[in-house]
């Protein structure tokens, strides 16, 4: 079974902190942090603070998306602070930031399609209902979207619950208005939710029972860049380089496809293909060989385990690093196809990071704890000054057959 989102949302203790910078790749065609030309398979994205004014977001994406009800061009709606991740799969939005209507997926004589959605800092409940999604040019119809937060599914199951710590159903909690997740597969969960009752994503529901349910693909939350008419095999997050001190804000630009237009041409760039069943690949850090690993713009920071490296002693910096100094550190990635790419990376104390810059959301050095063993997860910070490429799992390009990423 896929995981849903392994890498950590932005709802940490941290006030305005920000993070940034990147070490030198051989990039795709075209210059991270140049300008991209316009075109219908480009939509701006921006790292900023959020829409929670009272806990804004550091190392957040966000881009825009608009949302239908199914075979209208009248009843949409525009929404902003959308958080880009490339670690899930499909498009949530918070039932408070929803103003037009979607018909919920219909579960037969069982109610509703209702999904939980566990994340590693969290867990999130809504049904599943259809929307045509536009975002810039592109567009898909009837697509699978859940909706968190619906007051009228408000009773979470025990084992829904159970999953993660926190309920995450609101701005205050989620920290966006929604999250497009544009990882390599199609469909959040895939096969094994279309054939395993009891699969810890899907659930029937009516007013009164929730019951674990079977759902096939086609009515799983589903990855949108799988449905455009084109321009589907992947997507493209491009992002300049930060000085190491941090930005209050960056602007990039997310390219639909791979090799299907001018814009989105793969160069020399190094191709990590990932395990088809979870995403994974394997990052060699300190002498271990850490195969839950992953590329993720959905996580904050750079969340690994290193006692060697000393721990924030504030409590509202639990799980992140305060080392003395600016650390220089590197890792290996390497892909199931055997790819390697040693990437460089620096981490600074983060208590000193926000006093020093209270106003950024924006710093290439902000790193942490990872909650279980094996895995290195390489967040939004690797983005900076990268042009880096998603291809799905039904994906082909001028390099080969997804699932993998390339940098």
């Amino acid at each position: 079974m896929r995981a849903v989102l392994a890498g950590l949302c932005t709802a940490l203790c941290l006030s305005a902190l920000g993070c940034g910078g990147g070490h030198g790749s051989t990039p795709l065609t075209g210059t991270p942090g140049g300008s991209t030309p316009s075109a219908a398979n480009v939509v701006s994205v921006a790292v900023s603070a959020g829409p929670n004014s009272t806990s804004p977001d550091v190392n957040t994406l966000f881009t825009t998306v608009t949302v239908c009800s199914p075979g209208s061009t009248t009843n949409c709606q525009t929404i902003d602070n959308i958080e880009v991740d490339t670690q899930s799969f499909g498009l949530r939005i918070l039932a408070s930031a929803l103003n037009v209507a979607l018909p919920v997926q219909s579960a037969g004589a069982d109610g509703s399609i209702v999904e939980c959605t566990a994340f590693a800092d969290g867990y999130s409940w809504g049904p599943v209902a259809l929307a045509d999604v536009k975002i810039s040019g592109e567009s898909a119809s009837s697509v699978p979207v859940q909706v968190i937060g619906d007051p009228n599914f408000s009773s979470v199951p025990t084992d829904c619950s159970s999953q993660a710590p926190t309920e995450e159903d609101t701005v205050a909690t989620f920290g966006a208005n929604g999250i497009l997740g544009i990882g390599v597969f199609d469909q959040d969960c895939g096969p094994q939710c279309a054939t395993v009752v009891d699969n810890g994503f899907y659930y029937a529901c009516t007013s009164t029972l929730c019951q674990a349910a079977a759902v096939p693909l086609a009515s799983q939350v589903t990855n949108p860049v799988s449905l455009f008419a084109k321009d589907n095999n992947g997507s493209i997050i491009v992002l300049p380089s930060v000085a190491e001190q941090g930005a209050a804000t960056l602007t990039g630009s997310l390219i639909f496809g791979v090799d299907t237009q001018t814009n989105n041409a793969s160069g020399s760039e190094t191709v990590l293909t990932v395990d088809p069943e979870f995403g994974y690949l394997t990052a060699v850090f300190a002498g271990q060989s850490l195969t839950m690993s992953f590329i993720d713009s959905g996580s904050s920071g750079i969340f690994f385990n290193d006692t060697d490296i000393a721990p924030c002693t504030d409590p509202s910096f639990a799980d992140f690093y305060c080392p003395a100094g600016t650390l220089s550190l590197t890792v290996t990635l390497q892909g199931t196809n055997g790819v390697t790419g040693q990437i460089g990376f620096s981490v600074d104390n983060a208590q000193s990071l926000e006093a020093d810059n209270p106003t950024f959301t924006v710093l290439p050095t902000l790193a942490g704890t990872y909650p279980t063993s094996g895995t290195f997860d390489f967040g939004l910070p690797f983005y900076y000054g990268r042009r880096v490429a998603t291809v799905l799992e039904s994906g082909t390009t001028s390099l080969g057959s997804g699932p993998y990423v390339a940098y």
